[in-house]
This record gives C-alpha cells, sequence and structure tokens, in this order.
C-alpha cells in the first residue's frame, strides 16, 4: 500500500470529475418523475464497476429500480468483502434554500473543509462515499494490491426503504455469499476525530390522514361548529409527548435496550461540544428527553418526530376554509429490541384512540427496519480500526448513531454476515437537506483508508 498517495495525488481530479458526473444524474427514487434518471444512474454505476476492473458487472431487475452487481474474485479460498451502496437520492426540496443548483455540483472552501468540498444532492448521501469503494478497489486491481475477494451490490431504492431487496438478497444469496460487509454510509466525529459507527437506530415510518366533513367548508358559516381536521390533528400530534419529551405511547419503551451506566461513561468520553454543536444549527438551546444528554439523545435512546404536516389552503392570500382533511409524516427511530412492526401497531392502536369522534383518521404504514449493533471485538471492526489508525493516525472513536439504514439488519439475517459501517461524512455535510455536501479531504481519505481495511482484514483471517 505503500504507493497508494501517490495513485490517489495522480489520479484526484479524475476521481472527483467522475464523481461530479455521477452528481449530475437527479436520481431521486421517490419521485416517478425521475425514473429514467434513476435507471441512468444504475448504468453509470454499471460502468465505474467496469472502468474499476471489476468482472462480471451486471444490472440486476428487481420489482422495483434495478440492482448493480459487479465482482472481483481472486481465489474462492480467500475473504470475501461485500460492499453496500445506494444511488438513489433524496429529493432536493425545498429549492430555494440551495446555494447553487442540486444537480449542477460545484466545489465551494468551507470552515470544516478548507480544502473545499462538494456540493450536490447526493454528495455524501451515498454516491460520494460508495464511490470511494469502487476507486480503492480501482486502485488495489490495477496495483495488483487486493488482498480478497470483493462483490459490489449498489441499489436504487434505499431513500425508498429498500422494498426490493430482501427478495433480491434471498433470490440471490450464492450469488452475494460474503464474509463481511462494508458500508459508507455513515460518517465520524470530525475530520480530526475519526470514529466508527457500531450501532443504528431501527425505523418506523407513517403516513395519518385526518378527515372531518366530507367537503372543505366555509370557516365563517362553519367554523366553531364543523370539525376542524388541522386543528385536531395538531392536538392530536401534541399528545404523542408528554412534558418531559417522553414519548406517551403505551408499551412504546417496554423493549428498550437499557445502555449500563458504566456503558454510557464510556460513550460520553467521545469528544462532544454542545455550544459548538447550537451554534452549528443555530438553535438557542437544544430539546429532547429528560435524564439524557443530547448525543445518547440521538444515539442511544427512541424518538418520535413529525417529518411533514400539511391540509388546507397554502397557497398566497386568503382562503377563509376548514380542510375536509388534513395530513402529516412521522418517523420513529428505534433502538436494539424495539420490532419496527410492532411499534407500528402499537403508534396505530394509539393515535387511533386520540382522535375525537368528530373525524376519522386514517394510518398507513410506508417503510421500516430494524436496530443494528456491530460488536467491537469482531474481526471486521478490529480491520476498520486498524485500517484508520494507520490513515488518520490515532485510533478511532466506537459512536452508535441516529441514522437508520434498515437493511443492515437484513443482512444479518439473509448472510449471517457482520456489517461494518465505515463512514467518512461529517453531521455539518446536510445530508437530507438543502446544501448537501461532501469534503474533498474527506472523499480521498476514504479511498486511502479503504484498501487498508481489506489488508488487516485478510491478515485477520488468514
Amino acid at each position: 500500500m505503500k504507493d497508494i498517495n501517490n495513485y490517489i495525488n495522480s489520479n484526484k481530479d479524475r476521481f472527483i470529475n467522475e464523481l461530479i458526473d455521477l452528481l449530475k444524474i437527479p436520481s431521486i427514487s421517490a419521485d416517478k418523475a425521475y425514473a429514467k434518471d434513476v435507471l441512468e444512474a444504475a448504468k453509470a454505476v454499471k460502468k465505474s464497476l467496469d472502468d474499476a476492473g471489476c468482472d462480471n458487472t451486471e444490472i440486476c431487475e428487481t420489482k422495483g429500480y434495478p440492482v448493480v452487481y459487479g465482482d472481483k474474485i481472486i481465489d474462492p479460498n480467500l475473504p470475501t468483502v461485500l460492499v453496500y451502496g445506494h444511488y438513489d437520492v433524496q429529493p432536493p426540496d425545498p429549492m430555494n434554500l440551495w446555494t447553487s443548483p442540486p444537480f449542477e455540483p460545484v466545489i465551494k472552501k468551507t470552515e470544516l473543509h478548507p480544502d473545499g468540498a462538494i456540493f450536490a444532492r447526493g454528495a455524501c448521501d451515498d454516491k460520494g462515499q460508495f464511490f470511494m469503494h469502487v476507486k480503492a478497489v480501482e486502485y488495489m486491481i490495477q496495483n495488483d494490491e487486493l488482498p480478497c475477494n470483493v462483490k459490489f451490490m449498489i441499489e436504487g431504492e434505499e431513500e425508498v426503504g429498500s422494498d426490493s431487496l430482501e427478495d433480491f438478497l434471498k433470490e440471490n444469496s450464492e450469488k452475494l455469499k460474503n464474509d463481511i460487509i462494508l458500508i459508507s454510509d455513515t460518517g465520524m466525529i470530525a475530520n480530526d476525530t475519526p470514529s466508527i459507527t457500531t450501532g443504528l437506530r431501527g425505523l418506523s415510518y407513517v403516513e395519518v390522514e385526518v378527515t372531518g366533513a366530507n367537503r372543505d367548508l366555509h370557516s365563517g358559516i362553519y367554523g366553531g361548529a364543523a370539525p376542524n381536521p388541522i386543528n385536531v390533528l395538531a392536538k392530536m400530534i401534541a399528545q404523542l409527548h408528554d412534558e418531559d419529551n417522553h414519548i406517551t405511547i403505551p408499551g412504546f419503551y417496554d423493549k428498550v435496550q437499557v445502555i449500563p451506566d458504566d456503558e454510557r461513561a464510556e460513550m460520553a468520553k467521545a469528544p462532544f461540544n454542545l455550544e459548538a454543536y447550537k451554534k452549528s444549527l443555530d438553535i438557542g438551546d437544544v430539546h429532547g428527553e429528560k435524564g439524557y444528554s443530547t448525543p445518547e439523545r440521538f444515539g442511544i435512546r427512541p424518538t418520535l418526530d413529525v417529518n411533514g404536516i400539511w391540509g388546507g389552503y397554502t397557497g398566497e392570500g386568503a382562503k377563509t376554509v376548514i380542510a375536509s382533511k388534513a395530513y402529516a409524516k412521522i418517523s420513529m427511530r428505534l433502538v436494539p429490541n424495539q420490532d419496527w412492526h410492532e411499534i407500528t401497531d402499537l403508534f396505530t392502536k394509539h393515535f387511533e384512540s386520540l382522535a375525537p369522534k368528530s373525524v376519522k383518521v386514517k394510518v398507513s404504514p410506508h417503510h421500516g427496519g430494524q436496530a443494528y449493533v456491530t460488536p467491537i471485538d469482531s474481526d471486521g471492526y478490529q480491520a476498520a480500526s486498524k485500517a484508520m489508525e494507520t490513515t488518520f493516525g490515532k485510533n478511532p472513536v466506537p459512536q452508535r448513531t441516529g441514522g437508520s439504514i434498515p437493511i443492515v439488519a437484513l443482512f444479518e439475517n439473509v448472510f449471517d454476515s457482520k456489517t461494518i459501517l465505515l463512514g467518512f461524512g461529517l453531521d455539518s455535510d446536510a445530508i437530507h437537506s438543502p446544501n448537501e455536501h461532501f469534503g474533498v479531504w474527506n472523499f480521498l481519505k476514504g479511498i486511502e483508508t479503504i484498501p487498508y481495511f481489506y489488508k488487516y482484514y485478510t491478515e485477520m483471517k488468514a
């Protein structure tokens, strides 16, 4: 690996330009208007695997968007690493908050990224991060440094729940067979404080609909007599938390894994500056469940948040109307032992119980997934830790994070394989938000670090 930095320095402009070309494709899986773009992105991913030197590359059809597969099998007796990523991206809305068009990537310098960051939808989540793996494998193949087998599985439905993936995994379990799964769809604490994600929260995502009268009503004639679904919905949502910001759904906490005090003390050693956190978000104070620190609230505790709410007239000017319907989208982030199907059922029963007789309530589950924890004494984690220590010059901090990658638990069920979450983004990279970006330094550091994971993991499995 001694020449890896020379290879990166000689090819970094090409690496960045290739990533920029991929980021120009608006592969928004949630919006059918972009279906052709999602398929174009799949073709671009396949080409990148071909160019990197992978064999057996193909675009695999599913009931939804395709999975892109590629591999390099050098010896069936050696360990096999399965790299997972996704080429679909979140919708860019609200568009007016972007400082540059979301699918016209530009590089700008920032306080945290003095070497520049690529601003575009998907830059960090997840095109920039899975592309690090493509380029790292390119280096290893081109320089005869690949110490084991590698398989790629890059899907196009992660941002909408990976509905097609379970069937694909089961139908192709032999093709995808592996010893370890490697994912970069997470982040690290800071560029000078490397970390490895060891825990992910699960997810239950629902949409609720509250219906009042059979049509929109004149608010002067009917106001005060007919039910207002928007008012009712607001009151129902307000009842989902108590004064200590605990979630009020009966049974919600029954299976929550309680973290021992000594483990909480170890987690508290990870660097966290509350004032800097508030400043970065431009908020006066933090908000959350009583009795827990801010990192604990977003790492080891379950949450419930309204992700969108709408109804009635929202256009310019006034329209005095009582809407017939009101809607909200609600997500619950879950911790180990909380089953997302069970939580969805508990939410549905509780939410329906909060409704007055004057309205009708409908709860529609969208998607979900289970929480996941990676043991830090595993070969995979130890190899990742040693790889980061090699390129960063210090040991990474194990960290549980608040995000969800629902398919990680599914991977373990299908393959009986552990997953290593080796992310290089930062919390400030604005994933899912306007002005998403990914540091050029982080992108290149990932390409530098990933080959060492292969080296150390192969040595540990020998």
